[in-house]
C-alpha cells in the first residue's frame, strides 16, 4: 500500500486521476486539438516517489518528458458531484510531476492504442507531501514553475487552466466515484520537455511548496 503525507498522517492512496490537455498553450506547443471535454488518464499507485527520490527512466524510451502540475487529495467520497460543491471534497494540495514517455506516448497514439504505458511506469509521478486545502486560498491564482538543472522550463500559473479545479472533480466524478485517498492531477502548463540521466528537478507552486528529484 502506498501512502502519501497530509500534515503528521499518512494517507493510503487510492488511484491518480490525471488529466490531459488543461493549458491551451500547451496543447498548442505538442500541436494537439483542443479537447471539448476533460481528457482522463489513470496511474497507478505505484507510479509514485516522493521529495529527494529517483526517477528512472525505462530503457525502451529515450524521451522522457517532465509535466509540473498541481495535485489534489480527495478527502471524502464524490460521486456525480457539481462543481459548485465540488471543493469540499478536497483535503489537501501537493506539488507533482506527471512524467511521460513521449516516444512510447506518439507511438501508441499511431497506432490508436492506450497510452497509459507512457504514463504509468515505476517513479512516473513524483509528488511532494500534501498541505491542508485550508492552508492554500484559491487554486486558481497559484504560480507554478519548474527547472531543470536551475534553468527554468515551465513557468505559468493554475488560473490558466481551461478547466478548474472543480470543474475537472465534478467531470471525473460523473464517469467513476472518486474515494478518499484518491490523487487528481490537474494539467501541466507550456515548456515540457526532456530530462536525461544526471539531471535535478525542482518544481514548486505557490503555497503548496516545493518538490525536488533527480534523474538516475
Amino acid at each position: 500500500m502506498h501512502t502519501v503525507k497530509l500534515g503528521n498522517k499518512d494517507i493510503p492512496v487510492g488511484k491518480i486521476v490525471c488529466i490531459g490537455r488543461n493549458y491551451i498553450e500547451h496543447i498548442r506547443e505538442l500541436g494537439s486539438q483542443i479537447p471539448d471535454k476533460p481528457v482522463i488518464f489513470i496511474k497507478p499507485a505505484s507510479s509514485i516517489i516522493g521529495e529527494g527520490g529517483t526517477i528512472v527512466i525505462p530503457p525502451h524510451s529515450s524521451d522522457c518528458h517532465h509535466e509540473v502540475e498541481l495535485a489534489v487529495l480527495i478527502g471524502t467520497e464524490a460521486k456525480n458531484v457539481d462543481a459548485n460543491n465540488a471543493l469540499d471534497h478536497v483535503t489537501g494540495y501537493a506539488v507533482a510531476l506527471d512524467l511521460t514517455l513521449r516516444d512510447i506516448q506518439g507511438t501508441q497514439k499511431e497506432k490508436g492504442l492506450p497510452w497509459e504505458i507512457a504514463k504509468a511506469f515505476d517513479t512516473a509521478c513524483p509528488l511532494s507531501a500534501f498541505v491542508p486545502a485550508d492552508r492554500v486560498g484559491d487554486p486558481q491564482k497559484l504560480q507554478i514553475r519548474l527547472t531543470v538543472n536551475h534553468d527554468v522550463r515551465q513557468d505559468g500559473n493554475t488560473g490558466d487552466m481551461m478547466r478548474s479545479v472543480a470543474e475537472l472533480i465534478a467531470a471525473a466524478s460523473a464517469y467513476f466515484t472518486l474515494e478518499a485517498g484518491d490523487i487528481l492531477l490537474t494539467g501541466t502548463p507550456s515548456g515540457v520537455g526532456r530530462i536525461v540521466s544526471g539531471d535535478q528537478l525542482l518544481a514548486e507552486i505557490e503555497q503548496v511548496g516545493t518538490l525536488s528529484v533527480s534523474v538516475a
